[in-house]
């Protein structure tokens, strides 16, 4: 399993068409092969930044998959056009994991 990491810049102004947008274009990656679940989180400092977390089984479910699938044309049409600069995207392979107890009253 490997994690891909994208921080997204998105031009300000344009943040609640973004999010609109983010919510079709999660049902086109939701059913890509390869895919194990995503987040999208909100950076509380700079309200217009965003990072994006994607669950993948390999990076080629997502650099080949996914980006070669022609439901990528959908997700770039919908996305790609709210980023400055556009996202460098990283891929992270596990190490470590640790999850605090629970709470135990």
């Amino acid at each position: 399993m490997i994690l891909e990491v994208a921080i997204l810049d998105v031009i300000p102004g344009k943040v609640e068409a973004f999010e609109h947008n983010f919510e079709i274009a999660q049902r086109i990656i939701s059913r890509m092969d390869g895919y194990a679940g995503h987040q999208l989180r909100r950076c509380l400092e700079k309200p217009n930044r965003y990072i994006l977390l994607v669950n993948w089984e390999s990076v080629e479910h997502h650099t080949v998959g996914f980006r070669e699938h022609p439901l990528y044309q959908e997700w770039k049409a919908l996305l790609h056009e709210f980023y400055d600069p556009f996202p460098v995207v990283e891929h992270y392979q596990p190490l470590f994991a640790f999850s605090a107890p629970a709470f135990q009253p």
